[in-house]
C-alpha cells in the first residue's frame, strides 16, 4: 500500500482554511487517503473509504513526525471516519 495523507471533510463547499490548520469545529469528518502516484505529500483522488478528495483539504499532520500516535490528529478524535480507520487498521 502506498504513503496514507490525512484529510478533512467539511460540511459546506469552500469552508477549507487555505492559511494553517482549521479550528476542530470546523472539521465534519477526517478521512484516511493514499497519497497520488509518485507523490508523499499529494493525496490521491478517493479516501479509504471510497469518498472523493476533490474538496477536501490535505493536513500538514503526518503520523511519521508523531511516534505512537493515531494516523489522525488526536484532537479530531470524534470525527475519524470509521471505514478509513478500518482500512487503515485502527477500526
Amino acid at each position: 500500500m502506498s504513503e496514507t495523507v490525512v484529510v478533512y471533510e467539511y460540511d459546506r463547499p469552500g469552508a477549507a482554511h487555505p492559511a494553517g490548520e482549521p479550528a476542530p469545529g470546523d472539521v465534519l469528518r477526517v478521512h484516511a487517503a493514499p497519497t497520488a502516484p509518485g507523490r508523499h505529500d499529494v493525496r490521491g483522488p478517493r479516501t479509504l473509504c471510497g469518498r472523493d478528495t476533490f474538496a477536501m483539504e490535505t493536513t500538514s499532520w503526518r503520523h511519521s513526525g508523531h511516534p505512537g500516535a493515531p494516523w489522525y490528529p488526536e484532537e479530531y478524535a470524534d470525527r475519524v471516519c470509521p471505514a478509513c480507520a478500518d482500512a487503515v487498521g485502527e477500526g
